[in-house]
């Protein structure tokens, strides 16, 4: 069993009842003890919110992955093959008069498409082949292929937003975001982590500190006992030590209940069997003092906290809104041009022989004349909300610089803070052993060894809450800021 900083003698006596508890559970199999570092790295590498978080990087990072191979060329291949449709059509014949026959009708057409969109422009360029075959069986015959070997064509929007770079602009922070905000989590399990860690930790010490002053109060109880028999003590002071111990023995049975739930949301935390041996050992040492600067702090804050490219990714949003109120309520076009090679015939390999020149050009214009002020509108809008996007994203930078800053100076602070609650604990235990020495001798009443007994339990809660306080500031401050401040390195 691992050693407990700042206990008295009198407290390690009673340690023995504690450590029977701890193995009892575990049908005698030697608890495995972890440090505070080790339940991060567990909790990090296999814990449940670790595998969420790593399932929500690979995501973002496939998402990202499928959008930029959308951007090379895109080979596919599409056609009807067949169509078949059986119907009395009219016929106009030779002499003027029409006859109506039935007629089947077979068409087939398949193509290959190779297309590339061109984000500068944002036009998309296509090279493609044809084949179509048509064929008519009934009242008449007939057969024909239809080929295009080879076909470019370009379609080009004029005066309208370029959708692909705003994509591609958005895609870049977007992806950017994702990877922050898993190392962003990453840090939070390791905040999330400390609290189990110290839940567990305290409610370790509270239940050896809730055995040994059982044992204690048992111990002076028999004392008083012997003292009221012989008229040392009043019954007063009888019944004061009789209610302490019942006192002691009900917070046993509670802290017994905070043990059990502590270790149990230690094991989830950390992913281990549910009746997995644990114990956790905690030094006794006050952690290395390093510098913390708090200009340091807000640096790195603003250089890798993902609310920055998030504050980033709203601000091009909302100029991309912008632009597209501007450009789709105006006057816009549609460049259509192509250049190929087709012929036709009704044997197949003969469609491919000499084919002819195919060439298309086409403008498709768009020009609203009076929307009764919706376009102005919608542009005064977008330009409203891109407004109220800056100010927000003023707002967030400065909530993350007040945040860095303090997350900081709470650091010191709680350094600070450790090393005197160390101290009072070291203390607290020291004035209870007196005092325990001089009731046993008589020297003084039972209502002063009570109280160094609460003084000392309340010394070592405040130790241990200084510890939490301690390590949660420091692994809140890499999440603020994404930096090791001992290594003075960004976290990776």
């Amino acid at each position: 069993m691992t050693s407990t900083p700042h206990v008295s003698m009198k407290l390690r006596t009673a340690l023995c009842a504690v450590a029977m508890l701890a193995i009892i559970p575990y049908g005698g199999i030697r608890a495995q003890a972890i440090t505070l570092q080790q339940a991060i790295e567990m909790a990090q590498r296999q814990g449940p919110q670790a595998r969420a978080a790593i399932a929500q990087r690979e995501a973002s990072r496939q998402r990202n992955r499928g959008f930029n191979a959308r951007l090379l060329p895109q080979l596919s291949l599409n056609g009807t093959v067949p169509q078949y449709s059986r119907a009395i059509s009219a016929v106009p014949q030779p002499d003027g008069t029409t006859l109506y026959t039935p007629l089947d009708q077979t068409n087939g057409n398949l193509g290959v498409n190779l297309s590339q969109q061109v984000p500068l422009t944002g036009g998309t360029l296509t090279v493609q082949s044809l084949l179509s075959q048509n064929q008519l069986t009934g009242g008449q015959q007939y057969k024909s292929y239809t080929t295009t070997p080879f076909q470019v064509q370009l379609f080009q929007p004029i005066f309208r937003p370029n959708e692909q770079r705003w994509s591609i602009r958005e895609q870049s922070l977007t992806i950017d975001i994702a990877e922050k905000q898993y190392l962003e989590a990453r840090e939070q399990i390791a905040v999330a982590t400390t609290g189990v860690f110290f839940d567990f930790y305290s409610a370790r010490l509270n239940l050896q500190n809730s055995v040994a002053n059982a044992a204690v109060n048992d111990t002076l109880y028999n004392l008083n006992n012997g003292r009221f028999q012989v008229g040392k003590i009043g019954e007063n002071d009888l019944l004061q030590s009789e209610l302490a111990l019942l006192r002691a023995r009900a917070a046993v049975d509670q802290a017994k209940l905070e043990f059990d739930r502590s270790l149990a949301a230690l094991r989830i935390a950390i992913n281990v069997p549910a009746g997995a041996a644990l114990d956790v050992v905690v030094s006794s040492d006050v952690p290395p003092d390093f510098a913390v600067d708090t200009l340091v702090a807000v640096q790195q804050a603003l250089r890798n906290q993902s609310q920055i490219p998030a504050n980033e990714f709203a601000d091009v949003d909302a100029r991309r809104k912008i632009a597209e109120a501007k450009l789709l309520g105006g006057p816009g076009a549609n460049v259509v041009a192509s250049y190929g090679l087709n012929q036709t015939s009704s044997v197949l390999n003969q469609a491919y022989k000499s084919p002819l020149d195919a060439q298309a050009f086409s403008i498709q214009v768009q020009t609203p004349i009076f929307l009764w002020g919706a376009h102005s509108a919608d542009v005064q809008a977008a330009e409203a909300a891109r407004e109220q996007t800056q100010f927000v994203n003023r707002l967030s930078v400065a909530t993350i610089e007040q945040n860095a800053r303090f997350a900081a100076l709470g650091f010191v602070q709680s350094r600070r803070g450790l090393i005197i609650s160390a101290k009072a604990d070291t203390v607290g235990s020291k004035r209870y052993d007196v005092a325990y020495n001089r009731y046993v001798i008589g020297r003084i009443s039972y209502t002063d060894l009570y109280v160094a007994q609460q003084e000392k339990d309340a010394a070592l809660q405040s130790y241990v809450l200084a510890l939490r306080s301690y390590w949660t500031s420091y692994y809140q401050l890499r999440a603020l800021t994404l930096y090791d401040f001992e290594k003075r390195a960004p976290l990776r």
